[in-house]
């Protein structure tokens, strides 16, 4: 259970200290955070963002307008870099993301936040990463990375958040074989390797199939408009979440697409809105 101390208020607004971390090293390769502290008397929550990038690009650099925003309303922040596709294809890079959740936990006193309040988020193929990591901690694939000293720590999450999230990777090879979108099945191939190995890591077919894994409550957040994923789908994984006993906030938003960067800003504002809401909504809970 959280410190009852801690609270958090969406309309609350801190300075904010961005900082590089390492929080991972592997021979003569490191990982880092950045991390997004308010300057605040704490104690603050705390959440892992997982960046987006068709499971193959970008880094722990992506979404710093979002990160920065949720840290000034006294969130603590940390998005992390970790193995992608290619050189490190799956699961590397949900042992990372597992890794980093006990690393936060472990190091909240650090940034005056609370370890049992830590959540994650993540964009795009990031959301499938953070809501595959929530529903599987002690996955001894995911739990693969020791952690020295971090003793009875483990990567369970306290709620996990889903912009426009890619749930259904197999579902979206498919489509992007309808398509001939070749570079976007390339990126599939390289992370995946398989059909079979998209539809292991399906959230769809491990809810389908009532896998045990732990339910989080979770946000998940859609664009209408989103062309990037098979239509239906974030409506499906909701539908089976809640069937399977979680709590699931489903947040339709009318003629939006795949990725910020196409959202009005009336709407890009509201989503944020939407995600603090839900933070506080759980920060509440967890120190009720």
């Amino acid at each position: 259970m959280a410190n009852a101390s801690v609270k958090y208020d969406p309309a609350a607004r801190y300075e904010v200290k961005v900082e590089d971390i390492e929080y991972r090293s592997d021979g003569d390769r490191s990982w880092l955070a950045l991390t997004y502290q308010p300057q605040g008397p704490g104690p603050f929550p705390a959440l892992v963002e997982i960046h987006g990038g068709a499971w193959n690009n970008g880094d722990r650099r992506n979404n710093p307008a979002l990160a920065e925003g949720l840290s000034a309303s006294g969130v603590v922040v940390a998005s992390i870099d970790f193995r992608m596709g290619g050189q490190d294809p799956y699961p590397s890079s949900l042992a990372d993301i597992n890794y980093a959740s006990r690393w936060l936990k472990v190091h909240a006193p650090d940034f005056k936040a609370d370890p049992a309040t830590v959540g994650g988020l993540g964009v795009s193929s990031g959301g499938h990463l953070i809501l595959l990591s929530a529903m599987r901690p002690f996955d001894p694939r995911y739990t693969a990375l020791p952690f020295p000293g971090a003793a009875g720590v483990d990567g369970t999450l306290a709620y996990a958040i889903s912009l426009w999230g890619v749930l259904d990777p197999y579902g979206r090879y498919v489509m992007a074989q309808e398509r001939g979108n070749k570079e976007l099945m390339a990126n599939h191939e390289r992370y995946f390797l398989s059909a079979e190995t998209m539809q292991e890591s399906n959230l769809i077919q491990i809810l389908q199939e009532k896998e045990k894994v732990e339910l989080p409550p979770a946000l998940l957040i859609q664009g209408t408009a989103d062309k990037g994923v098979p239509q239906g789908m974030v409506e499906k994984v909701s539908e089976l979440y809640r069937a399977a006993g979680g709590d699931v906030d489903l947040a339709l938003f009318k003629d939006m697409p795949h990725g910020l960067a196409g959202w009005s800003e009336t709407e890009a504002a509201r989503m944020i809105e939407h995600v603090k809401a839900f933070i506080a909504k759980q920060v509440a809970a967890a120190t009720a």
